[in-house]
């Protein structure tokens, strides 16, 4: 048994991710900015004061980091860039600061960062963990996170650093976007329809995490990612499949997409393939490798935990 502390832990990962540590017999505490009611007990920061509340840290030996303001949330103003930065600098840099004092027993800390690391850059091929990272604004952010995050190991802290795709979920995020307008018969793919995505199924996301607690052997970054990355029409389409509606519109052009989100338009016209097999070779075994079968198992209420394969 553990004792994780999850830093981010009320959104849409960290949720499901502390009932699955539950399942597994691990016990759970949440940081955050406001004390919440559940199954985990819960603990308060402020990043701004540098305030972290005393016990945080009490008997835990892992960290999951998820906290960040999310990428998608509001327009890219030059305040809301720096916001999306330092949301993950600077709770990074705190739980180092806390953790530097010593009197602890933190042994890993695995945190979220994102395959936006490799950044936006359209090409015939398939990234891995080797790849240097992109020069966009995404991914310079990812590369800060991960460089303050591998500040751990001057602590003798194990480091496993997650870079996420995107994450499909019946709960929000990319699936709920897409299938509103799916449902009413106005879905279609955007820009070419042809720009790759990464994709993962929340519940293998969360079982990387869960293997990433409980086997030492890991270390460093690892992509997760589902093993067959599918094109922005491929996911639109498995979409409306598992609802059973058809696409009828052409794909919306880039250039209403661009009018309408500025540079923000680049989550959704651009993308890369980024490989899942270093995980793999580590033991994972995904439940859900296509994405048509995961949207299935997420849309037709097909529910079932996929289980971990843990190599210690």
């Amino acid at each position: 048994m553990h004792s994780i502390l999850i830093t981010g832990a009320s959104g849409l990962i960290g949720s499901r991710l502390t009932n699955l540590l539950h399942s597994h017999g691990h016990r759970v505490a949440h940081l955050g900015r406001a004390k919440r009611d559940g199954i985990a007990r819960s603990f308060v920061w402020d990043i701004d004061r540098r305030y972290i509340e005393r016990g945080a840290f009490q008997d835990t030996d892992t960290i999951i980091h998820l906290a960040g303001a999310g990428i998608a949330d509001k327009p890219w103003t030059k305040e809301r860039k720096r916001e999306i930065l330092e949301s993950r600098t600077q709770s990074t840099q705190l739980l180092y600061d806390e953790l530097k004092k010593g009197n602890h027993s933190v042994k890993t800390i695995i945190s979220a960062t994102a395959v936006g690391y490799y950044g936006f850059k359209d090409e015939a091929i398939t990234y891995t963990e080797d790849d240097p990272p992109g020069d966009d604004f995404l991914a310079q952010v990812t590369r800060r996170w991960e460089q303050e995050v591998d500040a751990f190991l001057k602590l003798n802290i194990r480091v496993v650093r997650l870079r996420i795709g995107i994450v499909l979920s019946a709960d929000g995020g990319v699936v709920h976007e897409i299938l509103r307008p799916v449902k009413w018969y106005a879905g279609a793919p955007l820009g070419s329809g042809n720009q790759y995505l990464s994709w993962i199924h929340l519940d293998d996301l969360c079982n990387i995490f869960i293997m990433a607690v409980e086997n030492d052997a890991l270390e460093g970054a690892y992509n997760a990612v589902a093993p067959h990355p599918a094109t922005n029409r491929e996911l639109t389409l498995a979409i409306a499949n598992a609802v059973r509606k058809p696409i009828i519109f052409p794909a919306i052009p880039s250039f209403i997409l661009k009018l309408l989100l500025g540079e923000m338009a680049d989550l959704v016209l651009r993308g890369s393939k980024v490989s899942s097999e270093k995980i793999q070779r580590a033991g994972f075994k995904f439940a859900f490798e296509n994405v048509d079968d995961a949207l299935v198992n997420l849309l037709q209420k097909k529910r079932p935990v996929a289980p971990v394969a843990s190599k210690k």
